[in-house]
């Protein structure tokens, strides 16, 4: 028996597609689901994992509504993914947070901005949220924001990082040796690349059944932008405390060659999806998770909006607040990233090595408690 009924349909799909297989040249899904003759709950949760959501099985069924087969490969699977990051969450206390994903990461960031723009005010005068001067750490001592941010971001990853291991050991990644090098290798390849997020070669479907590749830019502006904010963050991290060399920086320094590409992405990539998504066909989403989703790429416009906020405003009387409100977006992004969106990214690449692994062996991964 399976825990919930997007699971009990998930496997009605995969029975009925694997007695079909006219997908299966589409994507990694159908050739997985192929070694397969029965689907344990992790089965399921690795499928809807290695699952894109382009749609072209949807378009391209038969069976597909209004049929009386009901087959809805990319809503079902989109279901159970988003269960998927609520089973394996780390702590479970927190679980409840995908619930109402969206006013949960709004109210997170709410009090975030608020906590930050009353702390500069508390500890300064609070004329100091005027100031031109352009002083960030004048607002807040570099050692504070590094060891605050350090922290908040080293939770997200040890929770990432405990989430994905449940993942990882419950689809039975082991039993094909889904972490040799080669294995990650080409998982990597094909995360970076988006090689799934194609609908076979012609891209994904829109509400006019017309394919279109737009999902894969806007993917890679919003993935490669916020590893360049990152890259920024870093090489100012480095430039302070190996070399003594405080901020700001001049337009040619690392730090700024950096992050202004990477908030521009952070900007378009984001903004672009949310189109996107508009423009989706709604069968083929998950309705209840649109606040989730909608959330994560708010929050990441947000994060990259205010950034560049911040680069034109630095020397104006608007710095403190766009400065307090940049960082209190920053913070409630890394606080909820383990409890949101943002998780998909891990959990699909542990599909991919699982899935080059599975090709490797010619097997099925075993997984755990399944004999």
């Amino acid at each position: 028996m399976h825990a919930v009924d997007h699971l009990k349909e998930a496997e009605r799909l995969m029975t009925v597609c694997n007695s079909c297989r006219y997908c299966e040249g589409l994507c990694a899904v159908f050739p997985a689901m192929e070694l397969r003759r029965d689907f344990a709950d992790a089965d399921l949760n690795y499928l809807a994992n290695l699952c894109h959501g382009c749609g072209a099985c949807y378009v391209d069924c038969q069976f597909s509504p209004p049929h009386e087969f009901n087959v809805n490969v990319p809503q079902t699977l989109a279901k159970v993914r988003a269960d998927s990051y609520r089973t394996y969450a780390w702590p479970k206390a927190f679980q409840p947070m995908f619930d109402r994903n969206g006013t949960a990461i709004a109210v997170v960031t709410a009090i975030s901005v608020a906590a930050f723009i009353l702390g500069f005010a508390l500890w300064h005068d609070p004329a100091v949220l005027t100031s031109d001067s352009g002083q960030f750490y004048r607002l807040m001592p570099h050692n504070v924001m590094a060891g605050l941010f350090s922290a908040i971001s080293l939770y997200a990853l040890l929770a990432i990082i405990m989430g994905f291991r449940a993942f990882w050991k419950d689809i039975g990644a082991s039993s094909v040796s889904a972490g040799s090098g080669l294995t990650l290798w080409q998982a990597t390849k094909d995360a970076a690349g988006l090689r799934y997020l194609d609908g076979g070669g012609v891209g994904c479907y829109n509400k006019d059944e017309k394919p279109t590749d737009n999902r894969r830019l806007f993917h890679h502006l919003t993935f490669y932008g916020f590893m360049l904010c990152f890259a920024a963050t870093t090489t100012g991290t480095i430039y302070h405390y190996v070399f003594d060399w405080p901020a700001p920086y001049g337009w040619t320094e690392l730090p700024k060659l950096f992050g202004i590409p990477g908030g521009i992405g952070l900007v378009i990539g984001p903004a672009g999806l949310m189109y996107a998504k508009l423009k989706r066909h709604p069968d083929m989403l998950d309705p209840a998770r649109f606040g989730m989703d909608t959330a994560f790429l708010a929050m990441m416009f947000m994060t990259g909006l205010t950034g560049l906020a911040l680069v034109l405003v630095r020397e104006t009387p608007a710095m403190g607040v766009t400065l307090a409100i940049h960082l209190g977006v920053v913070f409630a992004l890394f606080a909820t990233m383990p409890y949101g969106k943002f998780v998909h990214g891990f959990y699909r690449f542990g599909a991919l090595a699982l899935y080059a692994a599975e090709r490797k062996a010619d097997r099925p991964a075993t997984p755990a408690g399944k004999p």
